[in-house]
């Protein structure tokens, strides 16, 4: 425990989870290491939904990096704890309560948070809870496997309550790269010019006067099984690859491509895993989320580095991982969220961009967030960062839905996350459609032909044919009384 816990001044602040909790009283403002879902505080949480279960009355607003562990969403929606979220989940039992009503949820960007953090817009941060796998001398906190907010919490919060997670292993010290930029106007250019560079230093800087409560645990992160890479994702990450040749072959990308971002979840997954047997080498990332695919492509010597903000390992690869870390460590950085994120890095580097969509339209415009343009289902995550500063930036999805019975491309869009302007190819398991330089109709034309599953090809060219034939205006022709008949 001393090697966790080196700060002398800090020993006599150990304590239950149970007492950590009574920190956190009603009406505060609460932020919480964790991101997707990694790195995220479990017991204190714990401990704090079971005093509202036994009737305490406990209403709190929950900031997190993105999403987290059922621990903490879970277990405080159940309880009634959460009154206000922001700026991303994926828990069922949030989810819904979101949509009920019960949850009060704004869906950001994800790099502009740390910012409204720092600025003020939230209002005092009255606790942050933040998993660690040490606290140095000096008070640093080490974080676990992620990063997120927490630096920001942490320097802004009144209070600080540090869950020490024995399970996760020590040898995580050293991957963190922790810098935080002034607020303007004293803001200063970000010196990162290579995904690979380190600016700032491995801990979270704390005053321990702030530290006032150390909890020991070793409970693990709830990370979530990779689906095994099916046809269709396979088919999409062939289609991705071969653009990625083309753009080469006609020197607008280097052979070893630019710094590669994708998002979250199975699809994602399995098109960073397509790389794995293609002639592309010496490849870097510059993501939020490394996923298993990542670092099949380190063993497989394809990827030289990868940045992020987490660390998300499927259970099932999550003990070896650890077990070999050291495999991995000199290979891999963890940033702040607000670095990981931030637009001047990511358009200096030139990512190229690669996230998923529930839906997109035959003009370009996609939805990421909401079934219908009113289920919540997650929400827009850092995907608008990257893509509207990407060097490349790709939109892929199953042409398809509920078994085939509806398009995934529908004429318009019922919730528009990323615009026509700051999407520049779309991609589905039917192929790849090339969107830049084309006008809306061309754009339409284009995905019709390339992206839509046989079954809806000739209602989606109906519509386009009837709406150009209906429209007042040309550039955009549009039918509404038949707008969304795609997606009913």
């Amino acid at each position: 425990m001393k090697d966790r816990l080196r700060c002398k001044s800090l020993e006599n602040r150990v304590m239950t989870a149970e007492e950590a909790a009574r920190l956190i009283q009603d009406d505060m403002v609460v932020g919480a290491s964790g991101f997707t879902p990694a790195g995220y505080p479990k017991a204190v949480p714990m401990a704090l939904a079971k005093r509202a279960q036994a009737g305490e009355q406990i209403e709190i607003t929950l900031i997190t990096g993105a999403s987290v562990g059922e621990e903490l969403d879970g277990a405080l929606t159940k309880a009634g704890v959460i009154k206000r979220r922001y700026p991303y989940q994926t828990d069922t039992t949030i989810r819904n309560a979101i949509n009920d009503g019960k949850v009060k949820y704004a869906d950001m960007h994800l790099s502009h948070v740390p910012q409204w953090i720092k600025y003020g817009f939230f209002g005092d941060i009255d606790v942050a809870m933040v998993e660690a796998v040490a606290i140095t001398e000096t008070g640093g906190i080490v974080p676990s496997t992620s990063l997120g907010n927490s630096n920001v919490l942490v320097e802004k919060a009144k209070a600080v309550i540090v869950e020490i997670n024995t399970s996760q292993p020590a040898e995580l010290e050293g991957i963190h790269d922790i810098y935080s930029p002034e607020n303007p106007p004293h803001r200063k250019p970000i010196p990162i010019e290579r995904a690979e560079d380190r600016i700032g230093t491995t801990y979270i800087p704390c005053d321990p006067d702030k530290i006032k409560a150390v909890v020991f645990t070793n409970g693990k992160d709830k990370t979530r099984s990779v689906a095994p890479i099916d046809q269709n994702s396979k088919k999409i990450s062939q289609h991705i690859i071969k653009f990625l040749y083309e753009e080469v072959e006609a020197g607008r990308l280097p052979e070893a491509l630019l710094p590669l971002q994708s998002g979250v979840g199975s699809v994602a997954n399995a098109i960073l895993g397509g790389l794995s047997d293609c002639q592309f080498e010496n490849l870097t990332i510059y993501s939020e989320v490394l996923q298993d695919s990542v670092l099949d492509l380190i063993d497989g010597g394809k990827v030289n580095f990868a940045s992020a903000t987490s660390l998300t390992i499927s259970p099932e690869r999550l003990e070896d991982f650890y077990a070999n870390f050291n495999r991995y460590k000199d290979k891999i950085v963890l940033r702040p969220q607000e670095i990981s994120n931030n637009p001047e890095v990511i358009r200096r580097l030139g990512v190229i961009a690669m996230n998923t969509a529930i839906e997109f339209d035959i003009y370009g415009n996609v939805n990421s967030t909401n079934i219908g343009g009113m289920r919540m289902m997650n929400g827009i995550g850092g995907s608008g960062d990257f893509a509207r500063n990407g060097y490349l930036t790709l939109f892929t999805t199953v042409s398809t839905a509920k078994d085939g019975k509806i398009s995934s491309i529908v004429p318009f869009v019922q919730h528009v996350d990323h615009t026509e302007h700051d999407v520049q190819v779309v991609v589905t398991e039917q192929g790849l459609a090339d969107l830049r330089g084309l006008c809306p109709v061309e754009r339409a034309e284009l995905i019709i032909e390339k992206c839509v599953h046989p079954d809806f090809k000739k209602k989606l060219t109906d519509y386009l044919e009837n709406a150009k034939k209906k429209a007042k205006y040309q550039h955009t022709p549009h039918d509404f009384s038949q707008v969304f008949s795609m997606s009913e």
